[in-house]
């Protein structure tokens, strides 16, 4: 009886055809492009998700044509359930990193054409991104309790993140240099390696002063660490870490138990429009290169609007379908 080489098999599946041109792929991004780390794991574990595709239909990575690409973004956009379905500003991504892809390979002569060419993400209702009341943010602002090295420095972080508007990545590579307490500033580091000027609140100042000067030396102790937020060992906190500082003060103040670090950014931006924030200064403040981007927030506001009125208003009363 023939004994089947698995190994042999998986080898010739179009995942494993997929996988040696994804490498050449990303390295061409990383060398002539420059494009950030954050991004070639992304581009990597969508190209990783496509293959899985491709093995499922059994088509080659070469040979697949623009309906079964279609197939594809139209299976990530309505998932298993509505969890599992793609955000839209994720397949968005996933799209331009198979128009990427498949330009790259057109280039390369290893196709004849690019079957990206008439691809387009599905319509889809837009979501907007979940974000908390004032009485919310106090909650959950007030619930790292006491002197502890950890509970100051949870305090300094939730009130910096949502003071300066800060990106997750922003907030766990903040270093020490980027901070000045004495101008009440901070020079955000984000996407596309921009740096941006953010000032900073005077409760956020407050918190973050007595973690640098109280708390952050016990973490730390004698090491050379360049980073502000630090995990409970002294080195360099995570992102994991930071989701998890943030979700669990959440549980702990009675709030969406997957709220995440992005949640107070999308926070920050709201009640600043609320307040009378003009749009190109936070636009600049988030560090948005197109300013569509930041009039997102302005449908937040009225969102807002809308619920204030309903819930204060005597005789408001909404409309149910």
């Amino acid at each position: 009886m023939a004994v089947i080489d698995d190994r042999s098999a998986a080898d010739q599946r179009p995942s494993a055809a997929l996988r040696e041109l994804t490498l050449d792929f990303l390295a061409y991004l990383e060398l002539e492009r420059g494009l950030s780390r954050n991004t070639l794991e992304a581009y990597s574990r969508d190209l990783s998700q496509y293959g899985e595709f491709l093995d499922r239909k059994a088509v080659a990575p070469l040979l697949i044509g623009g309906p079964q690409l279609a197939a594809f973004v139209s299976e990530l956009a309505e998932g298993t359930d509505e969890r599992s379905a793609a955000k839209p500003a994720t397949l968005q991504r996933k799209i331009a990193c198979l128009r990427s892809f498949y330009r790259h390979l057109l280039r390369e002569q290893l196709i004849e054409a690019d079957p990206t060419a008439e691809l387009r993400a599905p319509r889809s209702k837009e979501r907007l991104p979940k974000v908390l009341s004032r009485d919310e943010v106090s909650r959950l602002l007030a619930q790292p309790q006491g002197n502890s090295p950890g509970a100051m420095r949870d305090r300094a972080l939730l009130e910096t993140m949502y003071a300066c508007g800060l990106r997750a990545s922003e907030a766990i590579g903040l270093e020490l240099s980027a901070v000045d307490l004495e101008a009440g500033v901070l020079v955000a580091h984000g996407k596309g390696d921009k740096d941006r000027v953010v000032p900073i609140g005077s409760k956020a100042l407050s918190a973050l002063s007595d973690y640098m000067t109280r708390a952050r030396p016990k973490l730390v102790g004698i090491t050379d660490e360049a980073h502000v937020f630090v995990n409970l060992r002294g080195g360099p906190l995570s992102r994991q870490g930071l989701y998890k500082i943030v979700q669990g003060h959440a549980r702990s103040a009675g709030l969406d138990a997957r709220m995440s670090p992005h949640t107070l950014r999308h926070t920050f931006a709201t009640h600043l429009l609320a307040g009378g924030c003009d749009l190109r200064s936070l636009q600049e403040m988030l560090g948005h290169a197109d300013i569509g981007t930041t009039q997102m927030y302005t449908h937040l506001s009225a969102e807002r609007l809308r619920d204030v009125y309903f819930d204060a208003h005597p005789r408001a009363q909404r409309k149910h379908d």
